[in-house]
């Protein structure tokens, strides 16, 4: 459950920001309506609410159907079950003599924008649809509190028990989607309320697709088997990918998958608070590059994850963040031979002062099945 905590940052940070250059800072106040943002800051998950931070006070605007449920789980701010939707927020905006609302523009429609600056102009309150409390709610996301990196890692783990319970079922014969299903079973009866995103569970040829969909495609022997998965636990995400052969491998496969290993131990060691994101992508890219597969190399090495599975900071050749302790991202190169085959291997790491703190147990040398 959250508590005072992050909606208390969000008001110093919104006065910090100062967010009006017109008005006094009580007299602006931050509408959010992304379910992923609400939860961030209420702990209560549901498809319909709004938050609207003042600062004096907070409220959670829900219906009906959410009101009991609400009542009961939130204790960090108000909560108003409405009959009146628009009403309400004209209500606590007049109470509280709020003249500017900032919305996530990033997240609000054009038509649901619209419908804001109709309700509020009627009180004579002006709608702010820029980037400034997006920014100001990554900014606050992108470092990850002892609770949240908790669950990231039980999410992990949960992950990882599956993958090798998995493992038994991996021989020439199994289809791709079989595969996928049987993992996403694994993952709920561990704990897991959904998977992260659709499982990449794939073979052959399809593994020099990044993003393969697992279909009727079956493991034969030579093959190589892409696993690119991840787990839900308590709305935060984990991910990790692991590319294994079947029978046996090639010469050339192994190198391949030694170039990309070598490659995300590079990226691995550059992460560290302190240093820029582009630095982790370059670690990892000049390996690939080096050994003359540039080209084959086309995705960014990583990106932040948390209750989204790709948030802030994104380790890419243009990432300009900087790495601060308690970030959480992910390293994984890959190469990619159209028509042949490909390899990803993928961790999740936690940024430190001093390095990193991987969050994946397993093993990285090739498995052969």
């Amino acid at each position: 459950m959250a508590d005072n905590t992050e909606l208390d940052k969000l008001r110093k940070y919104m006065t910090l920001k100062k967010l009006s250059t017109k008005l006094p800072d009580n007299k602006t106040a931050a509408l959010i309506t992304c379910e992923t943002n609400i939860y961030y800051y209420t702990g209560f998950a549901n498809s319909e609410g709004t938050l609207f931070v003042t600062r004096q006070k907070s409220y959670l605007l829900v219906d009906f159907r959410y009101g009991e449920a609400a009542n009961k789980a939130v204790t960090n701010c108000e909560v108003i079950v409405y009959n009146k939707y628009a009403d309400s927020l004209k209500e606590i905006a007049k109470k509280h003599g709020i003249k500017e609302v900032l919305i996530e523009a990033s997240k609000v429609t054009v038509s649901r924008e619209s419908t804001f600056k109709k309700i509020f102009s009627d009180i004579k309150c002006e709608v702010i649809s820029n980037d400034m409390l997006d920014r100001l709610i990554s900014n606050q996301r992108i470092v990850k509190s002892k609770d949240e990196i908790a669950k990231i890692e039980k999410a992990q783990r949960i992950t990882e028990e599956a993958y090798l319970e998995l493992l038994n079922m991996v021989k020439p014969g199994v289809r791709e989607a079989d595969l996928a299903l049987e993992l996403e079973f694994l993952m709920r009866k561990k704990g897991a309320s959904g998977v992260s995103f659709d499982l990449i569970t794939i073979t052959g040829k399809k593994t020099s697709m990044p993003h393969g969909v697992p279909g009727d495609e079956a493991v034969k022997t030579g093959d190589f088997v892409t696993f690119d998965i991840g787990a839900i636990y308590e709305g935060y995400h984990s991910d990790m990918t692991r590319t294994i052969a079947v029978g046996e491998v090639s010469d050339y496969q192994r190198e391949i998958y030694n170039i990309v290993l070598e490659a995300q131990l590079s990226g691995l060691a550059k992460v560290k608070a302190g240093v820029k994101a582009c630095d982790v992508d370059k670690a990892a890219r000049e390996v690939i590059e080096r050994e003359g597969y540039g080209e084959y190399y086309k995705h960014s090495t990583g990106h932040g994850v948390g209750l989204d599975i790709h948030e802030q900071p994104f380790v890419a050749s243009k990432g300009d963040k900087i790495l601060s302790d308690g970030m959480i991202i992910t390293v994984e190169p890959g190469i990619y031979l159209p028509d042949k085959f490909g390899v990803r291997i993928e961790d999740m790491v936690v940024v430190t002062k001093d390095g990193c703190r991987n969050l994946a147990n397993l093993p990285k040398d090739l498995i052969i099945i």
